[in-house]
């Protein structure tokens, strides 16, 4: 099968089957195609991911993310007919960036497909980005931030990152929380990549609305989705960021 209309090239795809995802496109007008990776070790108390700190003088300066920027020209991959592998080409940017920003070399076909963010229409700027998983295979691989765009990095259990967060300790943006809080679920980085090979890569097209309790992010299957509305009642599928800390709601009723 043709993933998505993605040609395989060696990416880990996840097996199961997911239809109406036609918007996972790079060349979308109004948006900056961009691509992240979470990069996973085995820690000793279990797994943990690389953390960057982005500069002050970046878009989102300040904030704690995973590797990853913009695609570029030279991250294009084609297809035999001649057509942009989208999916090969997000990979391959992601895979640059760790090196730019980390001097971690990764190979992009050992990469598993995470998820894809659309971010609200009123952001500054507007990265639909790729998001993949993998693991580190050198446990011994130094990480040497490059003091430009990256000034910090720490290797941190997800949930850890979370109470950090939480504690306001360091700052994340939402699609860094949501994909820590995913890899919660899993104690080692094996056992999250078989797992993450098993299902369909999620698809978020975030629009952020108010509440009395604070900011609202949702996403389709949130019953306030279309309207943008927090008080309808329904199916949930939302993060709010109160001031207590974020709380994700994820229910059909």
């Amino acid at each position: 099968m043709d993933f998505l209309g993605f040609a395989r090239r060696g990416i880990e795809l996840p097996t199961s089957d997911q239809k109406d995802q036609h918007r996972f496109l790079i060349d979308t007008g109004g948006f900056i195609p961009a691509a992240t990776v979470v990069v996973m070790r085995d820690g000793n108390a279990g797994l943990e991911v690389l953390m960057l700190q982005k500069s002050s003088k970046v878009a989102f300066g300040g904030t704690w993310v995973f590797p990853g920027g913009r695609i570029d020209e030279e991250d294009k991959v084609f297809d035999e007919k001649g057509n942009i592998d989208q999916l090969s080409t997000a990979a391959e940017a992601a895979a640059r960036e760790a090196y730019e920003e980390a001097s971690i070399s990764i190979n992009p076909t050992s990469m598993v497909w995470l998820s894809y963010w659309v971010p609200p229409s009123n952001a500054p700027k507007r990265f639909s980005t790729f998001f993949f998983a993998t693991k580190l295979t050198n446990g011994d691989t130094k990480v040497v931030v490059d003091d430009e765009e990256i000034t910090e990095h720490q290797w941190l259990e997800p949930a850890d990152a979370i109470r950090r967060h939480d504690n306001a300790e360091i700052e994340l943006v939402v699609p860094t929380w949501m994909t820590l809080n995913q890899m919660t679920c899993w104690k080692e980085a094996d056992q999250a990549l078989i797992a993450l090979r098993q299902k369909a890569p999620d698809f978020y097209e975030t629009r952020m609305c108010d509440s009395a309790d604070g900011p609202v992010a949702m996403w389709e299957g949130d019953a306030g989705y279309q309207d943008c509305d927090p008080n309808i009642p329904g199916g949930r599928h939302r993060l709010t960021m109160s001031q207590d800390g974020y709380n994700l709601e994820l229910n059909n009723s």
